[in-house]
């Protein structure tokens, strides 16, 4: 062994598996494509009720990260517009991938490197509604693939359960916050819970998730209240 060899790095690092990468035979220790450093990518969860701005964050993530010359892409599940977008509450929307069943996030990213597009995060927005499989594919997506993966959605559900796919981002995310835009209660204390509104009242059998909004003119709606007002069902003055 000569002494450079023996000076070299050892790189333990693998390529990213990406479109146009040549650099199998060398050390990716490096970086990746879009200039940061490989097996840095993390899952992170931001939760927190109706109302909140979590769809208004994720298009702020998504703009903010393309703005750096980075590449994503965008999906949903069950968008509030019944469309393959995700919408807010304040106007903003964005074309979004609608994810089903039998997508598998990790063959999305893939069909897009295979057609020369790069990606270096997804932004997967009502993450709640997504099923298990898909959260550990995210999971996939950020140890094996380096592809950074921001979920974002609600924890608990009509009955103040928690949904099954954030309860595995939960146990499975680098980083969890709960969005800080506060949402109030009609009494002005800090909304908490999602109750299920039909016909004026508190509803606390039936699906898991039903299509809603939180206009009152909707058949079914969804009010944030207290912890408090949430168990005793009570809506309010304006009910």
């Amino acid at each position: 062994m000569t002494d450079d060899a023996a000076a070299a790095p050892i790189c333990l690092a693998l390529p990213l598996p990406g479109p146009g990468d040549d650099r199998a035979g060398g050390c990716a220790a490096a970086r990746a494509v879009d200039g940061r450093p490989l097996h840095a990518a993390a899952l992170k969860f931001f939760w927190g009720p109706m109302d909140c701005g979590k769809s208004t964050m994720a298009l702020q993530m998504n703009y903010n990260h393309a703005r750096q010359g980075r590449r994503g892409l965008v999906t949903t599940r069950i968008d509030r517009s019944l469309g393959p977008q995700v919408t807010t509450r304040i106007g903003l929307a964005h074309s979004a991938v609608e994810v089903t069943d039998e997508l598998d996030l990790r063959d999305l990213v893939r069909d897009a490197w295979a057609e020369g597009v790069r990606v270096d995060y997804l932004i997967c927005d009502e993450a709640s509604f997504y099923n298990l499989d898909h959260i550990e594919q995210m999971a996939d997506l950020v140890d094996n693939f380096d592809v950074d993966v921001y979920a974002f959605g609600l924890a608990t559900d009509f009955r103040s359960c928690l949904f099954p796919a954030a309860q595995r981002l939960f146990e499975l995310a680098d980083e969890v916050a709960r969005i800080q835009v506060e949402v109030l209660c009609w009494c002005g204390r800090e909304g908490q819970l999602n109750a299920r509104v039909v016909e004026g009242r508190v509803v606390r059998e039936g699906e898991q998730v039903v299509i809603g909004d939180t206009v009152d003119t909707a058949d079914v709606r969804y009010q944030v209240l207290c912890r408090r007002h949430y168990r005793s069902g009570d809506l309010g003055p304006r009910a």
